[in-house]
């Protein structure tokens, strides 16, 4: 990998594990970078500002990742998270990033200002970037970051309602993955 991506030490493994599953991005201008807290999140991805200006090509694109996350009011480095769940955030993530590829500068504008505005448009947002996720076969991960978050028991209701309106559930992932077999099986 080139020079393009820009990832802090301590979690460089397990962005690189993620970035195998999106060869797509090898050339592309990523930089992961903590933030002491992001706003409803543990993670976002978006476009650099100077990028809604230039040509796809030569976009630059900037990875988010709180310091800390919270579970019953108790922080949590989340460098600490476990491995695969990390993993299958920054693939999320990443699949936010194809989706902004494939969008002109216009369309990405539009993007942003629904993004900020409609509540519908931050569901169908979130489900692209899963979908992007499980078309580009990380399904294990992003179910098992699921998992951890609907299932963990200390985790506010509140963030698993969020999780629950705004993100593919297990079982519409699961679907895919079956479509996306199929699919692959009529190739052959």
């Amino acid at each position: 990998m080139k020079n393009t991506h820009l990832i802090p030490k301590q979690i460089k493994d397990r962005v690189l594990v993620a970035l195998e599953y999106y060869p797509q991005l090898k050339d592309v201008q990523i930089e992961f970078k903590f933030k002491k807290n992001i706003k409803k999140s543990t993670m976002q991805a978006r476009p650099t500002f100077d990028s809604f200006f230039k040509s796809k090509k030569d976009r630059k694109y900037l990875i988010l990742i709180s310091e800390k996350f919270k579970i019953s009011g108790r922080e949590f480095s989340t460098i600490d998270i476990p491995r695969d769940i990390f993993i299958g955030w920054i693939g999320h993530e990443l699949g936010h990033i194809m989706d902004y590829q494939n969008r002109n500068k216009w369309n990405l504008i539009w993007f942003g200002l629904k993004y900020l505005f409609s509540e519908n448009h931050i569901i169908e947002a979130e489900r692209a970037a899963d979908s992007f996720a499980v078309k580009h076969k990380m399904e294990e991960y992003i179910l098992k970051t699921k998992n951890f978050i609907l299932n963990h028991a200390e985790i506010s209701e509140t963030y698993k309602n969020r999780m629950k309106r705004y993100y593919l559930s297990p079982e519409e992932i699961m679907y895919l993955v079956e479509d996306r077999k199929s699919k692959e099986l009529k190739i052959l």
